[in-house]
């Protein structure tokens, strides 16, 4: 069971310093291009702090620090699952949320018995280029009916106005990124957030 329908992303632990106070129960920390080191210390602080707000934290791609940091979960993308020791992540009792984008990759998914799986982009998303146009809400409904009881989370341009289409599709989390991150008033939009997916 999932602490929450809602599932903000982030790449700092100062994100999680503003919104766990607000009640943020599921949270993933997703820092690209940094050293190691510094990816440790933002990792190691952000588990610190969703412990001591009651939260989960979701480690994107760097595994082996996860494991370090005493983490629960990682989330791996298509890319990091070609060199990620799936063993080794299950040894260490890590929860594994997979991304996918189709029907391929989520073949590959499933073989690795996920904890969640991850659609996107459903709608189109500014974060990053991608070389998938918007999956749309017809796709996660029929995601939903292929992989059955696994936790569905939709993501990519979701907004609070477009959570409830994601629900009723059959999402069971959506997840948020530049809808907070770039919101003049970040902490109001989580509020906003927690709110909708009550």
């Amino acid at each position: 069971m999932m602490p929450s329908r809602f599932y903000p992303i982030f790449d700092s632990p100062g994100w999680l310093e503003r919104t766990l106070p607000l009640g943020v129960k599921l949270v993933q920390l997703r820092i690209k291009d940094q050293p190691e080191e510094a990816l440790r210390t933002a990792i190691t602080a952000s588990q610190a702090l969703c412990r001591r707000h009651g939260a989960v934290l979701v480690v994107n791609d760097h595994w082996r620090l996860a494991i370090d940091a005493g983490c629960d979960w990682v989330h791996l993308g298509q890319e990091d699952l070609a060199t990620a020791d799936i063993a080794a992540i299950r040894r260490a009792g890590l929860n594994l949320g997979v991304s996918t984008h189709d029907h391929a990759e989520l073949e590959r998914a499933l073989a690795l018995a996920p904890d969640y799986v991850a659609l996107g982009p459903v709608y189109p998303t500014i974060l990053k280029k991608m070389k998938w146009h918007q999956q749309g809400l017809a796709r996660v409904t029929e995601w939903k009916a292929l992989i059955g009881d696994i936790p569905l989370v939709a993501i990519g341009g979701m907004s609070v106005a477009r959570a409830p289409g994601a629900f009723a599709a059959g999402a069971d989390i959506v997840s948020a990124v530049t809808d907070i991150t770039l919101n003049p008033d970040p902490e109001a939009r989580v509020r906003d957030w927690l709110e909708a997916t009550r």
